[in-house]
């Protein structure tokens, strides 16, 4: 049996502004895609449940769950690649 993935709760003004990111036109493709998975965790979806509904990679949806959860939204962001 699969470890329980830590619960995402999120802010009234962080599920604003993810909600936001995923219509905004402006808005890159990935980081869209990081806030859908981090609204659909919030939903209390497993991280399977999530890949399977935005056919990601459920090692993806991990990943971003734990970055949200460790930076909130400014963990979203690309991190600077090394020189």
């Amino acid at each position: 049996m699969g470890r329980v993935a830590r619960p995402i709760i999120l802010t009234e003004e962080e599920q604003s502004s993810l909600e936001l990111l995923t219509r905004r036109v402006r808005s890159a493709r990935a980081l869209s895609l990081r806030a859908r998975i981090v609204l659909e965790c919030a939903q209390g979806r497993s991280n399977l449940e999530v890949s399977h509904k935005l056919h990601v990679p459920e090692q993806t949806v991990g990943h971003w769950r734990k970055r949200f959860l460790k930076k909130r939204a400014d963990g979203l962001l690309d991190e600077p690649r090394p020189a």
